[in-house]
């Protein structure tokens, strides 16, 4: 059971939820703007893909975390667009079209939902060494996407890490830190969200602000199912699309116990099989919306221990926003006006956090165990050699390349596979989670 939290009045968790929000618009956002560029897509076919996409990103959020006995982990979890997905999803629309694209969503949806009892079974495989392990190699594999909206975002760029970028970025980080360090109750649960306003309003006395995305914005927008045509199924591209899913599904598996560690809840095997199920309808859906595969956002993970605030009332108020922000661009692009640099620096607090998190989760591991050693060492070091790399592995197949250059998915393959050739007949420990509430929530 989750330990029982303090109770979060409607307006400071709305405030909490738009910070959530602004956490992962600009990852969320990113994919159906590459993926449209790359397709060639209309600007009115960009506007519906951007604003539909926000509105099924609260849709997927709602999913799970309002749980029921059938779907939902019940977690504060926030879901976004698998950014794994994306290179293939191009791969696809560019060899067939993208009714194919949405056909393989459709198809992995399906897959990920039917197979969800199976996969929450393997969570005797995920002991505190393959799980800590496996969420140090998610933060510090996401660090570079810090940097690299530190330095501006583009980084062929000729702007790329001007003293500028720089500035605006140690600005948010220090702003971010002296909150979250002299601030006290709910002011420091929102450090992130005042990091993000103040970088914000000094990259505009900067110059470095765009209105322009509200104002080409449209007002409002109506969902509409299979809004490019009717999907079409091919079944290379369906393979493609469940082998990401998969790779998905791994991720959100850390992702679940990384929570459950935080906020001292248990995750046993029925919570998992919900997880997985509401993430395969998530997919379902967007495949039907014309969107995309949806997974959970590990940076969440960094802003829930970093807030202190562990209830899901934020979320449900974010998953709100999101709806509300898909119906309506215009207000939507608000969020979009916020510059790389200013990201970049709260990205590089969170992802810090979550391998911290990671951290923390592998001081449960007996290390006097060089076995256990061994574990850890290579399969962090495959994570962040290919996610460094990944163009060692450009001699593969193409599909086989999609997933190899995954480093959450060779950290995942190495740590499951290392830890059964050494500890199959050694019992593991379930993750101890009485140390999963910090001191943060004295002063709420």
């Amino acid at each position: 059971m989750m330990n029982k939290q303090p109770d979060v009045s409607a307006p400071k968790a709305a405030v909490l939820g738009i910070q959530h929000l602004l956490a992962m618009y600009s990852g969320s956002v990113l994919v159906p703007i590459l993926i449209g560029a790359s397709l060639h897509f209309s600007s009115e076919q960009m506007t519906y893909l951007v604003s539909i996409d926000i509105f099924m990103c609260g849709i997927a959020t709602a999913l799970q975390i309002f749980a029921n006995k059938y779907f939902g982990i019940g977690l504060p979890v926030v879901l976004g667009c698998a950014v794994q997905a994306v290179a293939p999803l191009i791969m696809i629309g560019q060899k067939f079209d993208f009714r194919t694209m949405y056909g393989a969503i459709i198809a992995a949806g399906l897959f990920v939902f039917l197979i969800s009892g199976v996969f929450a079974k393997l969570r005797r495989f995920f002991p505190p060494l393959v799980t800590g392990t496996l969420i140090t190699v998610i933060g510090l594999s996401l660090i570079p996407v810090a940097f690299q909206n530190l330095g501006g975002g583009d980084t062929a760029a000729k702007s790329f890490g001007n003293m500028g970028n720089l500035a605006i970025g140690a600005f948010t980080v220090l702003l971010i830190l002296a909150f979250n360090v002299w601030g006290r109750g709910f002011v420091r649960s929102i450090a992130i969200l005042i990091g993000l306003v103040g970088g914000t309003v000094l990259a505009g006395l900067m110059g470095q602000v765009s209105f322009a995305p509200v104002a080409e914005a449209s007002w409002f927008h109506v969902p509409t199912p299979f809004y490019f045509g009717v999907p079409k199924f091919e079944w290379s591209s369906i393979v493609t699309m469940i082998l990401i899913s998969l790779v998905s599904m791994v991720e959100s598996t850390g992702v679940f116990f990384a929570l459950g560690d935080v906020v001292g809840r248990r995750i046993e095997q029925d919570d998992l099989r919900r997880g997985y199920r509401a993430e395969g309808i998530a997919v379902f859906l967007g495949g039907i919306f014309n969107t995309f595969p949806y997974t959970t956002f590990s940076q969440n993970v960094g802003l829930v221990q970093l807030s202190g605030i562990k209830t899901r009332k934020p979320v449900i108020f974010s998953a709100l926003f999101l709806v509300i922000l898909g119906l309506l661009p215009k207000v939507g692009a608000l969020a979009t006006i916020i510059p790389n640099p200013v990201l970049g620096g709260a990205m590089l607090v969170m992802f810090g956090m979550v391998a911290v998190q990671g951290i923390r989760m592998l001081q449960q591991v007996d290390f006097h165990n060089d076995k256990n050693l061994l574990v850890a060492a290579i399969s962090i070091g495959l994570g962040l050699g290919v996610t460094v790399q990944p163009d060692i592995v450009q001699f593969l197949p193409k599909t086989a390349q999609l997933l190899f250059s995954s480093g959450i998915l060779m950290a995942s393959i190495s740590a499951v596979g290392l830890n059964l050739l050494f500890n199959a007949r050694t019992p593991q420990p379930d993750l101890d989670i009485k140390d999963g509430l910090n001191e943060k929530d004295d002063d709420k």
